[in-house]
């Protein structure tokens, strides 16, 4: 417990993008299946995505991460709750440690280390090398595009039983690509990268789950890459409620040293 939580300290901003992802509940039934339709224009596919996105108030429930540094890995199950559009919070067992996002400030503290840091999304989005900020966390949560797709023409194809979208114009610092599944037209992958700087940021929605008619995503996989390291985080969520009462219970515990970013 010990290992993983000082791994939390050193790479937060990658493990803070995962554990805020989507849960799912018992009783759920996975989503499988879908055929893709060829003649789809990436108008249509883009505006279909947006149809389906999720409509839920607020979502409780917990989220298995396992995390891998290439060269040691460990396991955790963390409780997960989350306003739509006003709050992300998160807590390891026994609270040892805890975060609360919303969408002006990003707050963690660790009991192991008696310190915290408080403050906005600069230091996120430096150490994912993109800016980040609220609305993309929640978007990653809920299997929606990190951008608007609506913002930009797209061109279409179909790769692995998918629609794959990819900007008619790519930027020259970043290059997106995006694979949406055929059966509700959520996220398959998304993907983020850096070429000049050999950053890469991949989302891969391994399958999604029908939880009171919404979709949301069931199994996840992280992987983030800098020159010749890579991080990976799998995550499986499980329990979750939706739109029951929840709270946000945090306090940046007294005598704690602020941590120097």
């Amino acid at each position: 417990m010990t290992k993983f939580l000082n791994m939390m300290k050193i790479k937060y901003a990658l493990l803070m993008v995962a554990i805020v992802f989507m849960a799912s509940c018992k009783g759920t039934k996975v989503i499988s299946g879908g055929t893709v339709d060829a003649k789809l224009s990436s108008k249509s596919v883009i505006k279909a995505h947006y149809q389906n996105e999720a409509g839920f108030k607020t979502l409780a429930g917990r989220v298995k991460i396992n995390y891998s540094d290439g060269e040691s890995s460990q396991g955790v199950s963390v409780s997960l709750r989350m306003e739509k559009d006003k709050a992300i919070w998160m807590s390891a067992p026994l609270g040892i440690v805890k975060a609360y996002i919303t969408p002006d400030r990003v707050s963690f503290y660790n009991k192991l280390e008696n310190e915290y840091f408080d403050g906005d999304f600069s230091y996120l989005s430096d150490l994912l090398g993109t800016e980040v900020d609220f609305s993309i966390l929640q978007n990653l949560l809920t299997g929606q595009a990190i951008v608007d797709l609506r913002d930009e023409k797209y061109d279409i194809g179909i790769s692995e039983d998918t629609y794959r979208l990819t900007p008619k114009q790519q930027g020259t610092l970043y290059k997106t690509l995006f694979q949406i599944e055929p059966k509700n037209f959520k996220m398959a992958l998304q993907q983020l990268s850096q070429p000049a700087d050999k950053r890469l940021l991949e989302i891969a929605y391994k399958n999604y789950q029908s939880i009171d008619k919404e979709v949301l995503p069931n199994e996840i996989m992280v992987k983030a890459i800098s020159k010749d390291k890579m991080n990976t985080i799998d995550l499986e969520f499980k329990n979750l409620e939706l739109n029951g009462k929840v709270n946000f219970p945090y306090s940046i515990p007294k005598g704690f040293n602020e941590i120097e970013l």
